[in-house]
């Protein structure tokens, strides 16, 4: 087992908050792919919601694999080698966000329409 840089685990509670997001992003896309078709009838709102789970798969799994390049770097001894890059969680942020438009804007377009 590889030792720990950080005995606080700062990086592994980073870890947790990022799964955490993509975990939440999922069970947003589980609830959209079922209630999104019967407010605004069936059609390719399922595929939103079924790319929402692979999108969240894919940060959920991007998420360890930073922690463990995190944890080697910060255990380097004598190099001052970089961090690796955020564009990941950066484009997790991004995803996050424009699912929230997008279900502010479906749920602003249920609650005027005429019924």
């Amino acid at each position: 087992m590889n030792e720990l840089f950080d005995p606080g685990l700062q990086p592994e509670r980073n870890e947790l908050a990022w799964r955490r997001t993509a975990l939440a992003l999922g069970v947003g896309s589980i609830v959209a792919m079922r209630l999104i078709p019967s407010a605004l009838g069936n059609g390719w709102w399922v595929l939103v919601g079924a790319a929402g789970l692979a999108v969240s798969a894919f940060f959920w799994l991007s998420a360890r694999r930073r922690y463990r390049a995190v944890n080697v770097a910060l255990r380097r001894e004598g190099e001052r080698a970089g961090m690796p890059g955020a564009s990941r969680m950066l484009a997790l942020a991004i995803f996050t966000s424009c699912a929230g438009a997008l279900s502010l804007t479906i749920a602003i377009a249920v609650a005027v329409s005429p019924t």
